[in-house]
C-alpha cells in the first residue's frame, strides 16, 4: 500500500475536543445521501494510522460498524435517536467514555453529521466529568473548538448532563484541558495534566 492509501484521508469536519485523546467528526464515508464506500475505507485507514483505539458511533442504526470490524478497529455503539430521551444513552456512554480515556485510549466520536447533537454530547461530557463543570462554559468551549454555535438540540443535552448519575469517585482524566481552537491540527500531542487532575481551559 502506498501513496494516499497508506495514510488515508481525514474524516470530514474532524476536530479535537481533548488534544490527542478525544475527537469528533462526520460519519466516516460521509452522510447517508452522499456516503461513499471507497472514501469510508480511506477515512478508516487514516483513523487507524493516527493511532485511534476506538470509534464511538452515535448513529441510530448500526451502519459503519461492520467496516470498523473489517479493519480490526474497536467500535462501540450508543444509538442516540433524535426523538428519544437521551438520559439512558448518556448514563451508559459517559462512564464508558471516561473509563476508556482514563485507561489511555484515543477515541473518535461521530454521528451522521457533525451537528448540534454531537456537540452537545461532548460538551455534556466535559461538564459531567468535571473538566468544565459549568454548562455555559462547556458549551462555549465546544463552540470555539468546532467554530460554530450550538443550537437548542445540543444545549438540551448539556443541560441533561448535570442530571445524570455522577462519575465514579476517584476516576479523573489523566489529561490537560480541552484542546482549544489553536490545537486542531492533525497530529497534536496530548499535554500531561498538572498535579491533582485536569485543568480546565479558560
Amino acid at each position: 500500500m502506498s501513496g494516499r492509501w497508506a495514510a488515508g484521508i481525514v474524516p470530514r469536519n474532524f476536530a479535537w475536543i481533548i488534544r490527542g485523546r478525544l475527537a469528533v467528526s462526520e460519519r466516516p464515508g460521509g452522510q447517508a445521501p452522499h456516503h461513499r464506500r471507497v472514501r469510508r475505507q480511506e477515512e478508516i485507514i487514516w483513523i487507524v494510522a493516527q493511532g485511534f483505539d476506538r470509534v464511538v458511533s452515535l448513529l441510530p442504526s448500526s451502519h459503519n460498524l461492520h467496516a470498523y470490524e473489517e479493519r480490526s478497529l474497536p467500535a462501540s455503539h450508543f444509538p442516540l435517536a433524535a426523538n428519544a430521551d437521551p438520559r439512558e444513552v448518556l448514563n451508559d456512554l459517559y462512564p464508558a467514555l471516561l473509563g476508556w480515556l482514563a485507561a489511555g485510549e484515543k477515541i473518535l466520536i461521530h454521528q451522521e453529521e457533525l451537528g448540534d447533537r454531537v456537540a452537545g454530547v461532548v460538551a455534556g461530557f466535559l461538564c459531567w466529568c468535571g473538566v468544565l463543570p459549568e454548562p455555559p462554559r462547556a458549551t462555549s468551549a465546544v463552540e470555539q473548538l468546532l467554530r460554530r454555535q450550538m443550537g437548542s438540540p445540543g444545549r438540551s443535552l448539556v443541560a441533561v448532563s448535570v442530571e445524570l448519575t455522577p462519575p465514579p469517585a476517584g476516576v479523573i482524566l489523566p489529561l490537560s484541558d480541552p484542546a482549544g481552537p489553536s490545537a486542531e491540527s492533525v497530529g497534536a500531542e496530548p499535554t500531561p495534566a498538572a498535579e491533582g487532575g485536569p485543568t480546565a481551559a479558560t
